[in-house]
């Protein structure tokens, strides 16, 4: 086994660098790898199911579609999503700063939970939940089925505000 692992590490040195698939993100095939920089993250704004000053970054899939996807967003500091549900398991990694989950039907801070940078969530699904960010906050969003969200309260709708 020793003999082999030196084997691979001197073919490596010759040969170089494999070529990696130059796709960028969000339109990656999925047959291919994906590999995005973080110097490569496109943000642009979030969708208009959630307030304004969040911005987005697909990096692969597409999280409106059946299928895997990976998406990350940036929230500035104090940023709140009101509370809310999906029909589908949330999955999310702190990347940047610190989120604030709560669970219930009312957006109370007292009783929401600190994820600091590392941290995973995975929120059942249709469990009624609200965030908001602690300093400029990134997180990873991660899941396969397509990404809705449903406010509790349909005044905190923004896609129904004027």
């Amino acid at each position: 086994m020793r003999k082999l692992l030196v084997v691979v590490a001197f073919l490596s040195l010759i040969v170089g660098p494999m070529t990696m698939s130059q796709e960028k993100p969000g339109h990656g095939d999925e047959a291919k790898h994906v590999m995005v920089r973080a110097d490569e993250v496109k943000w642009g704004p979030g969708p208009p199911a959630l307030p304004s000053g969040v911005e987005m970054a697909v990096l692969t899939g597409n999280p409106m579609k059946a299928g895997p996807y990976v998406a990350r967003a940036k929230m500035p500091d104090g940023y709140r999503v009101p509370p809310h549900r999906h029909p589908c398991d949330e999955n999310i990694t702190v990347l940047k700063g610190t989120l604030l989950i709560g669970t219930g039907e009312k957006f109370d801070p007292s009783k929401a939970e600190e994820l600091s940078v590392g941290s995973f969530m995975r929120m059942p699904k249709n469990m009624r939940h609200f965030a908001m960010a602690k300093g400029e906050t990134i997180i990873q969003l991660h899941g396969v089925e397509p990404f809705e969200i449903t406010y509790v309260n349909a005044a905190d709708d923004p896609r129904k505000k004027n």
